[in-house]
């Protein structure tokens, strides 16, 4: 049984947006899913994410573990796998991943200094992302956002003509078949 473990958004809980469904489909498959409420989701920083992600991460056998990310948890996924040290993850999914920041002065700490690619790739073996053309939060330019991430991570990408922020409010519950079809394959390559 591999272990999932999901880093939510700003404002976002381990009830919010697409997790319950997302929990569901991937338990149905034999995956044990972890989410951790990260303390003050309103007002996020940070070291108190970072470090409650990698509990709950390593907690798990890290060759085992898929980390998956949404919105700013993707990049709190990135940032914990800059500081993660021994056994590689099995991967990393990335929804709606922004780049770099993108104007909301709350989640600016969590873009200060750029990433260290490097030392992200070798905490995880394999990267895909997950993103929409009409992502509002990665406006003006989500592709730009997913381009730079691709060549940071060499990462793969999945790029819906439609969705939005695939979840842009904690209250929306919706159902992201997509996201479970990228953890499997990630899983399908260490076999």
């Amino acid at each position: 049984m591999s272990t999932i473990v999901v880093s939510h958004g700003f404002e976002a809980r381990s009830d919010s947006v697409w997790f319950p469904w997302f929990t569901a489909a991937s338990t149905a498959l034999g995956h044990q899913v972890v989410i951790p409420d990260l303390p003050e989701p309103g007002a996020p920083h940070l070291e108190p994410w970072r470090a409650t992600l990698a509990a709950a991460a390593t907690a798990a056998d890290p060759a085992d573990t898929v980390l998956v990310g949404h919105s700013i948890g993707s990049v709190n996924v990135l940032r914990m796998l800059e500081q993660h040290a021994g056994t590689p993850f099995a991967g990393a999914v990335l929804v709606s991943a922004s780049a770099h920041e993108v104007g909301y002065d709350i989640l600016a700490e969590f873009f200060d200094g750029p990433f260290d690619w490097p030392r992200i790739r070798a905490a995880a073996t394999d990267f895909r992302l997950l993103s929409a053309i009409d992502d509002p939060v990665n406006a003006a330019d989500p592709m730009g956002h997913v381009q730079q991430l691709v060549r940071g991570l060499g990462a793969r990408a999945l790029v819906l003509p439609s969705g939005g922020h695939l979840g842009a409010h904690p209250d929306d519950h919706i159902e992201l078949p997509e996201a479970v079809a990228l953890v499997e394959e990630i899983l399908a390559q260490r076999d």
